[in-house]
């Protein structure tokens, strides 16, 4: 069956003035959040979580995205992106892990989105009000560290000890006054063959 949701979250912050410098184009970033049952609760060790990720995830996906480019605007307003989910304290960190950490999950904001980039993330496991931390880097380029930035919120009622919340990040636009350059600078100066930064 699809996600038992207990309820949504959007999180909205825009960033005018950093360092005492007010930002030429001030940063948005907006986190949507699903609080859900989690589906194998009660259930002792689960060995196959292959059913209950193909019933909860694909609708998950789908609504966290609408919830971001509705806020943004457009996939395209897009620039950086993320994900998270932080399980309660009854679950494992296997099952946070198995609702984000699938296509059926991610490809629906990749695609809204036009991404090329794998989404960051993070998968914990904590109480009520916990740090929910979502990484976020350029959709489309990996090294481009002014979009290496992160979301972090916190619910004070969730996840509850059988929920897990799930949670995906978007940025608009990076850093204000990013000055530290990319991960390309680095390899050159270190000798390294930035027409295959992967390779390294």
């Amino acid at each position: 069956m699809p996600a038992e949701i207990r309820k949504t979250l959007l999180h909205v912050e825009k960033t005018l003035i950093e360092g005492g410098k007010r930002a030429e184009q001030p940063l948005l970033m907006v986190a949507a959040a699903a609080i859900v049952k989690n589906p194998w609760a009660g259930q002792g060790f689960v060995e196959d979580l292959t059913p209950g990720i193909h019933d909860a995830a694909p609708g998950l996906g789908e609504l966290l995205t609408e919830m971001i480019i509705d806020n943004v605007g457009s996939g395209a307003a897009v620039e950086g992106y993320g994900k998270a989910a932080v399980v309660g304290v009854n679950g494992e960190v296997e099952h946070a892990s198995g609702l984000i950490h699938t296509l059926r999950f991610g490809n629906h904001f990749r695609e809204a989105v036009g991404a090329k980039s794998y989404l960051s993330f993070t998968n914990t496991r904590g109480p009520a009000n916990a740090p929910i931390v979502i990484p976020l880097m350029d959709k489309n380029d990996a090294g481009r560290r002014s979009h290496y930035l992160t979301i972090q919120f916190s619910i004070c009622d969730a996840p509850g000890p059988d929920e897990i919340v799930v949670a995906l990040g978007a940025s608009v636009g990076g850093r204000p006054h990013h000055r530290i350059g990319d991960r390309y600078q680095d390899l050159r100066e270190l000798g390294h063959d930035v027409e295959n930064p992967a390779a390294v």
